[in-house]
């Protein structure tokens, strides 16, 4: 287990991402990989208000429901700490302090809870000052809604604004940063985020860090897997940089004995300020390889091959 930042929550190294409950994966399934990742030995779930709105017949809040469902029926609440974002959700766009508060309160709702662990502002909103929102997030905390403040898809100057105002309003500041960040995808939080990161001793957990599961290895041509959920998302890789990442996570993976997506994640735990990648399972039979990411150590060998395959 991994504290994050200065907070007293303590994750296992591979969160457990909602977006398939209620997309790919149907309640019966979600409810069996929620139960596999805690017997994996897991207690970290993210979601997000606005999972998954896109899908056909949706409306938003359909993962905060399974979850929610899914902790009453199994009594686990205490047990599993749960993170949740604020900004995208169709009727709760935005982080003006009012929607801010009602959304959190249809989170609460949803997930069947009094409160929530790690709650994060899931996009930057330009249009509402930062003082705003980080005191409609310090209101929460002080009503024992909100335990911990995260930020997710935030520049590096919008972070330190934030971690200013918290300073001069004397506001708890945000133990936690979400960025797009994986093997194909290094140069944004490397460059920018990550000294802010480290100034601030803020927990990072990346999301996409499978790049749509194109670092599992499933997607080799234009071809594989047409008609996918995630297929169009994922050959955008198909580059000869991403097509190297792939070698080179076979290397590492066949020495394991372990599967590609085994290895970009363990990949990422040995970057500074990673506690957890986030990645999901539409099955419960996709946990397994995921889960091996968690004690997996690589030698620095191994590091330096996927590094140089992975040119910034």
């Amino acid at each position: 287990m991994t504290v994050i930042g200065n907070s007293d929550l303590d994750v296992f190294p591979l969160g457990l991402g909602g977006n398939t409950f209620g997309w790919t994966s149907d309640e019966e399934t979600s409810f069996a990989v929620l139960d596999a990742y805690v017997a994996g030995g897991g207690n970290f779930i993210d979601t997000a208000d606005s999972y998954s709105a896109w899908a056909p017949g949706n409306s938003g809040g359909e993962s905060e429901t399974i979850i929610g469902e899914w902790a009453k029926a199994r009594g686990s609440r205490d047990s599993v700490i749960i993170a949740t974002k604020v900004s995208s959700h169709p009727r709760f766009r935005g982080l003006s302090a009012r929607n801010v508060r009602a959304a959190a309160d249809a989170s609460l709702a949803r997930l069947q809870t009094d409160h929530i662990d790690l709650y994060y502002a899931h996009y930057d909103d330009p249009e509402v000052p930062i003082a705003e929102t980080a005191g409609a997030f310090h209101e929460l905390q002080k009503a024992g809604k909100v335990r911990h403040i995260g930020l997710s898809n935030y520049t590096a100057p919008r972070l330190r604004e934030w971690f200013a105002v918290a300073a001069a309003e004397g506001f708890i500041p945000p133990v936690a940063l979400q960025p797009h960040y994986n093997l194909v995808e290094r140069r944004r939080y490397e460059d920018g985020l990550a000294p802010v990161a480290a100034e601030f001793g803020i927990g990072v957990f990346p999301y996409y860090a499978l790049a749509s599961g194109f670092l599992a290895g499933k997607y080799r041509s234009e071809t594989d897997h047409a008609g996918a959920a995630r297929q169009k998302g994922a050959v955008r890789y198909l580059t000869p940089t991403g097509l190297a990442v792939l070698a080179a996570l076979d290397e590492v993976a066949t020495a394991h004995g372990v599967a590609p997506a085994t290895v970009a994640l363990a990949w990422l735990r040995t970057r500074p300020g990673i506690v957890a990648p986030l990645a999901s399972a539409s099955r419960v039979d996709q946990l397994s390889d995921l889960l091996l990411s968690a004690t997996l150590d690589l030698t620095a060998g191994e590091i330096k091959t996927l590094d140089e395959a992975s040119v910034r």
